[in-house]
């Protein structure tokens, strides 16, 4: 496949629809450029969302509910607030 792209007065480019659907690239990837001898090579680097870690570490002890977690952050910035800063 060749496809062509312009670079702009900013030294940018789009990349073309049949490279970015070749290349799986979406909103959020990164491309990473090896150059050598006058030619590049261009990789894709996936963005990852952080729910994709979802379920890859045990828990270490149960989940004390929404209210629960919300109160201890409270609790918390009302000690920091008593203690006289943010820390």
């Amino acid at each position: 496949m060749i496809s062509k792209a312009k670079v702009t007065s900013k030294g940018q480019i789009t990349i073309p629809k049949d490279v970015r659907d070749a290349l799986d690239i979406k909103v959020g990837d990164e491309l990473e450029f090896t150059c050598a001898n006058g030619k590049a090579e261009v990789g894709v680097r996936k963005r990852h969302h952080w729910s994709e870690l979802y379920g890859v570490f045990p828990a270490t002890r149960p989940w004390p509910g929404i209210d629960e977690v919300r109160d201890e952050i409270g609790r918390e910035l009302g000690r920091q607030l008593a203690a006289g800063g943010h820390e």
